[in-house]
């Protein structure tokens, strides 16, 4: 089940275009019909009008068919100077009918086409969990009415997927684990150590784990969910015993149902991320029309943040991230604020802000991810200034340079946003620029600095201080935690040292920029 504005948005990686009854965007999809050979009124919400290249044609057979949306294929040499017109036939002709009019591009087969519309209808339900079949739960029930337990069924990452709606045979663990929708550490502490998670790794047969009252834990069975070799997640019952019989048959064969249901699931939620991942990269790369991209990502043509993430452990840089994007995009597109796409080490997401609205939005949002992964997993991250759709490649190279200045910051602070740190990036840049050799070597800053650095003076942190100061000498003293005739013999030692016109605004303004490239922190 999915909406037409849903699939719209997916179907435009394959040049897909919605023409006629905008208001068509909302309705949902829950069955698609094929016109057969002999029998064209068939029934169902989207109808592929496969076997005929003529709009009118497909129209009437939605139509018939009762179909909120049709999908067409024209024929190709409907393309070029008559594409316009081609466009505005089909839009009229969904509005005299109430259909929705879908157009393919002609070189994309209707194989492809009916693969990905097949898997989005049909496969693509949404959970309390996110994406995921929602007979993931009649499944649950199903197993704990055949075994007489409660049954819990996870991702690889101890996520709960679904859950038996009966708790009488539940415990205290797998209520904490519902609530949470994932596995406490403190549980995974202890299965790790009991060995359970690596036998889960490493066989198909059922585990048993024993009671242990401590950890609120009754007994219970856990068993594997594969496909092939890939661990895709896992299936637990409580039980006060091992399972024997048909009940560890059926223990069993439960895993491999599931096991059907995660891949098609993740075949849909991968072709998703797949196609927003795109658009979202090629925003940030400036290198597609920003409004029709916005628009195929299903959000308003607003101002947006651009927020730069970066996850790890200390062990493993890689596997903490990809689990950030997937947290990240979890979900269908419709019930998440912002869109993402992992390029690099980085996460990047576009979240929707108003010009003048504070960054503790997107902050909450770094938050509530963080909150998703596990206790061991530090997130670093960086937010731009809202900028327009066309301004966004400017506004991740802003996501970056505030996440570099999050990855210096000390452990717990707040993710920077550009507008509360453009003074410390521009030093940032500054700085970069001075370690590169593109600043004076020669000159007073530079005879300073090298005059400190041989006999151990501080001429430098003093003409920094006081030119911050506006040259007023009591404040400038009180700074720098000397008496002001300290200052002033200071400035003077300097004059004899170098040129030093303190009176010219211009060369005041050079050498407050060359100081504060020069260093981080004013020494005495």
């Amino acid at each position: 089940m999915i909406t037409v504005d849903r699939l719209v948005n997916v179907l435009g990686g394959y040049g897909v275009r919605l023409f006629g009854r905008p208001e068509a965007r909302s309705a949902w999809l829950r069955s698609v019909a094929m016109p057969e050979a002999c029998e064209h009124h068939v029934a169902g919400d989207l109808l592929l009008a496969v076997g005929t290249c003529s709009i009118d044609e497909a129209v009437r057979w939605a139509a018939a068919a009762r179909a909120a949306a049709v999908l067409v294929r024209p024929a190709p040499d409907t393309e070029g100077a008559g594409a316009a017109d081609v466009e505005r036939k089909a839009a009229a002709l969904g509005h005299r009918h109430g259909v929705a009019v879908l157009l393919a591009d002609p070189a994309v087969s209707w194989s492809q086409l009916a693969g990905v519309v097949y898997g989005l209808v049909l496969e693509s339900r949404e959970t309390a969990s996110g994406r995921g079949p929602t007979d993931l739960f009649a499944l649950a029930d199903n197993l704990a009415d055949v075994i007489g337990g409660a049954v819990t069924i996870e991702d690889r990452h101890s996520r709960v997927l679904a859950y038996s709606r009966s708790q009488q045979a539940g415990d205290p663990a797998r209520l904490e684990t519902i609530l949470a929708r994932r596995v406490p550490d403190r549980l995974r502490e202890l299965f790790q150590q009991q060995g359970i998670l690596a036998r889960l790794a490493a066989t198909d047969e059922p585990v048993f784990v024993p009671p242990d009252a401590g950890h609120g834990l009754t007994g219970r069975m856990a068993v594997a969910v594969r496909a092939g070799r890939e661990l895709l997640g896992s299936v637990w019952v409580t039980c006060e015993r091992p399972l024997t019989g048909a009940h560890r048959h059926a223990l069993a064969d439960g895993a491999l149902t599931v096991a059907l249901h995660l891949l098609r699931s993740r075949t849909s939620a991968d072709l998703e991320r797949q196609v927003e991942s795109n658009l979202v990269i090629r925003l940030l790369e400036g290198s597609v029309d920003a409004a029709t991209a916005i628009s195929r990502l299903g959000l308003a043509p607003r101002t947006m943040r651009v927020i730069a993430i970066r996850a790890y452990t200390p062990d493993d840089r890689h596997a903490a991230l990809l689990l950030a994007f997937e947290e990240a995009t979890a979900g269908f597109g419709w019930s998440r604020p912002g869109r993402s796409a992992l390029l690099g080490d980085t996460l990047y997401t576009l979240l929707p802000a108003e010009p003048a609205e504070p960054a503790e939005a997107a902050r909450r949002w770094i938050r509530t991810l963080h909150a998703e992964l596990p206790t061991r997993v530090r997130v670093t991250a960086g937010i731009s200034a809202p900028a327009e759709v066309t301004e966004l490649p400017s506004g991740r190279q802003e996501a970056d340079e505030c996440l570099a200045l999050h990855e210096s910051a000390e452990p717990g602070a707040v993710p920077p946003a550009y507008d509360d740190s453009w003074d410390d990036i521009l030093l940032r840049r500054l700085r970069a620029t001075a370690r590169t050799g593109r600043i004076p070597a020669r000159g007073p800053v530079s005879t300073l600095l090298r005059h400190d650095s041989s006999h151990g003076t501080h001429f430098a942190a003093t003409l920094r201080v006081w030119l911050e100061c506006q040259g007023d000498l009591t404040l400038a003293a009180d700074r720098l935690e000397v008496h002001p005739n300290t200052v002033r013999n200071r400035l003077r030692k300097m004059g004899e040292l170098t040129p030093l016109d303190l009176g010219d605004a211009r060369q005041r303004l050079a050498m407050t920029i060359m100081l504060a490239a020069a260093a981080d922190e004013p020494r005495r």
